[in-house]
């Protein structure tokens, strides 16, 4: 289906779909790759507009990304959203995770495992299905490492839209359940996220599917604005400034692309003054083509069959992984990548020193910010911010044998004392 997207509110700043390839211009359509060189499209938008748009206008809006909504594409009429109204998730200090690592300036961890679905997917999947709604599609879809099929199939739910979400077979259970606990149609697919994504690709292009929306296909430019809003946040939560550093978890390396860009546009329009800040990147061991791409000082990213437990960062083939490593050496940042083990850990140092408890991802992020640290790509004395994307509620699994009660005692006022329980520790 290519229809062109009609409706938009005069106040909308978004133009036109632009090639981030060769700068072919295109209507804003259903429409995520170049008919010129096949590049990956993004929304295009009136600098002009976006400068209009004031501090104060943004504050009188709500607590969450629609907030933003003057300098989003869609979602202007309240009325025309698809939503479960993310966002304006906490930012938590974390002195004593900073103490643990060795920072010295401060540490904030943005934690979206507050949003509706608990990860920064309802970001994203808001305004994609707002767009997919005034496009005129009829059923919402995606190819998910899971906490995208979470959100999809709440959001459909909620807009009382059928929904078809397509996952590797090996998910963890936890997010397979939270997703067919709404209802709509889950299709587990023998093979890795990369084999999804393209069974996906294909789907777009057949009859039978042409009024399904995929999120993360068809309507991917507008799907892949939602994440500008993260880098929105901060700034507006850090007092309208910008942090020095950034470290991000890369799976397709769009959500660490998009907060930078947030940030660009944030400088652009005024709303925050100029200064320099270093983009981050963390990957897990078991997936990590973008960051070894980095350590090689090349641009040749060699997709890689995904493993290890953060199956949430598992894209083998990631689509904007040169996009990321663009951003990363334009900002003077760096990359790395943590094993299961430094994955585990650090979901645990995250837990205890901030009351964050993080998914798989969350624990790729602060083992490599520890590694960034130690191996001095990392400035100590430089303000930070991490981001949490998901809720460790979800792959639960990853810490479950390394956790658990600390005493079993009989329920005697004896047995706690001979148990340890009145020591002097405590």
């Amino acid at each position: 289906m290519t229809s062109t997207l009609g409706g938009l509110s005069t106040d909308s700043p978004a133009r036109e779909l632009v090639c981030r390839g060769c700068g072919a211009r295109f209507p804003l359509a259903a429409q995520h790759a170049c008919f010129e060189c096949f590049g990956p499209l993004e929304i295009g938008y009136d600098l002009d507009a976006l400068k209009r748009v004031t501090r104060e206008r943004i504050a009188a809006g709500p607590d969450s990304i629609w907030r933003y909504a003057p300098l989003l594409p869609v979602g202007h009429d309240p009325a025309t959203r698809v939503t479960l109204n993310p966002g304006w998730t906490p930012l938590v200090r974390a002195d004593a995770l900073a103490q643990a690592i060795g920072l010295r300036a401060p540490l904030w961890v943005k934690d979206d495992s507050a949003n509706p679905t608990h990860s920064f997917k309802d970001r994203v999947v808001s305004v994609a299905l707002t767009a997919a709604r005034a496009l005129g599609f009829t059923r919402f879809a995606c190819a998910s490492t899971g906490n995208l099929a979470n959100s999809v199939a709440a959001h459909s739910a909620r807009a009382g839209v059928p929904s078809m979400v397509f996952i590797p077979a090996d998910l963890e259970p936890g997010k397979i359940l939270t997703t067919a606990v709404y209802g709509g149609d889950v299709v587990a697919v023998d093979g890795s996220y990369d084999d999804v994504n393209r069974l996906c690709s294909e789907l777009t292009e057949a009859d039978e599917f042409e009024q399904t929306a995929f999120v993360n296909v068809n309507v991917r430019p507008f799907y892949a604005e939602g994440s500008r809003t993260l880098g929105f946040e901060v700034a507006e939560q850090l007092g309208w400034r910008l942090p020095a550093q950034v470290v991000i978890p890369m799976a397709s390396g769009e959500l660490l692309t998009k907060i930078d860009k947030a940030f660009r546009e944030l400088v652009e329009t005024g709303l925050v003054a100029e200064a320099p800040w270093r983009v981050f990147g963390a990957q897990s061991a078991g997936c990590n083509p973008i960051a070894t791409a980095l350590h090689a000082d090349t641009d040749q990213i060699v997709p890689v069959k995904p493993t290890g437990i953060a199956k949430s960062l598992n894209i083998g083939d990631p689509a904007a992984g040169l996009y990321a490593l663009e951003a990363v050496r334009r900002t003077g940042g760096w990359m790395d990548y943590a094993d299961d083990d430094e994955i585990r850990d650090a979901i645990r140092l995250l837990a205890r020193t901030t009351g964050v408890f993080a998914e798989t991802a969350g624990g790729v992020t602060v083992a490599v910010l520890r590694k960034l640290v130690a191996s001095g790509h990392l400035d100590p004395d430089a303000e930070t911010v991490v981001f949490n994307t998901g809720e460790g509620l979800k792959t639960i699994d990853a810490v479950a044998h390394l956790v658990g009660p600390t005493f079993r005692v009989r329920p005697s006022l004896r047995a706690a004392r001979e148990a340890g329980l009145f020591r002097e520790s405590l």
